[in-house]
């Protein structure tokens, strides 16, 4: 089972790595003339501004809702952490149909101000970036307010001690001892950024994504698709090495739990400013969007309503139900193995190895899966082709564009989403426990179905729920490897918005977050349990 599972991300890198063993010399020509240069600077532009951006409101929101007591907090601090439900796409087409030149809010300038008035370039990376901070900011959030609640005041009131100012304090003490998380945070936010397909083609910026899925399938041209494909892994696997690099270091700060008592009591305007600022990130980000899907909803939803969109809905149950159920075994499978691995010698590192890879593909963007997965299944198709041929068959198997393909991607995209509650839980199964089902008499194959599994089921069910609204939410991977034909709720959106029908690309959308705000639920619930 490990081997396995390994292999479906192992592949695809290997796939897209090798791709430069071919020369395509003239499409690079084009590229470096007219492609990588606007792909280069937009990548770079983002990356500095998104980065920059999830870290100030991650880390500011964080610092008020774990150090400070102000009216509302309670309620804000899981309210910032809803827009996590909200695909960045989703979030991208409201606000371009809020803020576009025909939107409500420009048409309402011109009304007040006269036709001369000056117009808001929304479709710009600009534009794209204000929606990534949006949309990616509770990953700093999180991480960040876990950092802070361990601090507690004390590492303030010790600072203050030495003679710093509460503010002096704030930069010199709490930024520094927090790091590591908000880091992390940031890492994971540019990795979800460099992944993101949706947002980009919304605002038409060239980056990666973009210019892979145009020299895919507009340039028809699949081996300098997965060159490109390769530098995106390149850039996203830096990015999993700094992650884990900020995660080995957190081995410092206090283990107090900031409790109310310990807060800093928030009075007068400064109150006033911190209730103001964590409600209008809520609006921006979530209020104000789901509010407008609605509106959109309720004038389309008579017309669009009908059997086709019924299937959309069919379609997206059936993979994620499907894609669940592959990570589900695979998790067992990896975390079962493991926890029984050796701990010292070659097999020991072996399976500890191939876990790590097995876990890899959740860092890597699914435009880069696709790829090197379609490339690895047309090679297979062509062998058993020629086998056919070879014994006289006419009979032909076709594997590229199949489900089986989609649902091999979406499982090595999102292993690591369903093995991390599994094995979570698997830890929580003592070693006396699996002793005493060996002295029943049980095997290995016994003891997982009648303890692991038992015992495994809280662990199971969240990562069935978490894998399931991962797949439902995927587009790249759903739009490239998808049967002719075979749309879902993802690859609706985005062919609505592709042609600017913002109203009814609503409805999928509110379906997805609103099976997206159950996980959300859980981790809010966790979040003020711990």
């Amino acid at each position: 089972m490990v081997l396995p599972t390994a292999l479906l991300t192992a592949i695809p890198l290997a796939v897209v790595g090798a791709s430069w063993a071919l020369r395509e010399p003239e499409v690079w020509e084009h590229l470096r003339a007219y492609v990588l240069p606007d792909v280069l600077a937009n990548t770079l532009w983002l990356s500095l501004v998104v980065g920059s951006g999830v870290a100030a409101l991650g880390v500011s929101l964080a610092w008020l809702v774990a150090m400070c007591e102000f009216p509302g907090r309670r309620i804000l601090g899981s309210a910032l952490v809803l827009p996590l439900a909200l695909p960045a796409y989703v979030l991208a087409f409201v606000h371009v149909g809020l803020w576009d030149y025909s939107g409500p809010i420009q048409s309402a300038w011109r009304s007040w101000w006269g036709d001369g008035a000056g117009s808001l370039p929304v479709r710009s990376a600009t534009g794209a970036a204000v929606v990534f901070c949006l949309a990616l900011y509770p990953y700093v959030y999180l991480l960040a307010r876990q950092a802070f609640q361990t601090q507690g005041v004390q590492s303030l009131q010790a600072a203050q001690t030495l003679g710093l100012s509460r503010s002096r304090a704030f930069w010199r003490v709490a930024i520094p001892m927090s790091r590591p998380w908000w880091v992390a945070g940031v890492s994971l936010a540019l990795m979800e950024m460099l992944a993101d397909f949706g947002t980009v083609a919304i605002f038409n910026v060239d980056t990666f994504t973009t210019a892979i899925y145009k020299t895919w399938l507009g340039m028809f041209n699949l081996t300098v698709a997965s060159q490109l494909a390769s530098l995106l892994a390149l850039v996203v696997l830096a990015l999993v090495w700094l992650e884990q690099s900020a995660r080995s270091r957190r081995r410092f700060g206090a283990t107090a739990r900031s409790h109310a008592q310990d807060r800093i009591a928030l009075k007068g305007w400064r109150a006033m400013v911190a209730s103001s600022y964590c409600s209008l990130v809520v609006l921006a980000a979530f209020g104000v969007p789901m509010a407008q899907l609605f509106w959109w909803v309720l004038q389309v939803v008579a017309t669009d309503l009908d059997a086709r969109y019924w299937e959309f809905v069919w379609h997206s149950v059936l993979l994620s139900a499907l894609s669940a159920g592959v990570v589900l075994a695979g998790a067992i499978g990896l975390a079962y193995a493991s926890r029984h691995a050796p701990t010292s010698g070659w097999s020991g590192r072996l399976v500890n190895a191939l876990v790590r890879v097995s876990n890899l593909g959740y860092a890597v963007p699914g435009m880069v899966l696709s790829v090197g997965l379609f490339v690895s299944v047309a090679w297979l198709d062509e062998q058993i082709a020629s086998l056919l041929h070879a014994i006289g068959s006419t009979s032909q198997v076709v594997l590229r564009g199949s489900l089986l393909v989609m649902v091999l991607a979406l499982t090595a995209r999102f292993m690591a989403v369903g093995f991390n509650p599994v094995s979570t839980a698997m830890q929580r199964i003592t070693p006396n426990q699996e002793l005493a089902a060996r002295s029943l008499g049980l095997g290995a194959w016994g003891a997982l179905r009648a303890l692991h599994l038992p015992l495994l089921r809280p662990g199971l069910l969240s990562a069935a729920l978490l894998v399931f609204v991962e797949v439902m939410k995927e587009m790249p991977i759903t739009l490239l490897t998808r049967p002719f034909g075979w749309d879902t709720l993802a690859v609706r959106i985005f062919e609505m918005t592709s042609e600017g029908m913002w109203e009814r690309a609503a409805l999928p959308s509110v379906c997805i977050v609103l099976v997206g705000l159950l996980p959300i639920i859980l981790l809010i619930e966790h979040a003020e349990k711990h």
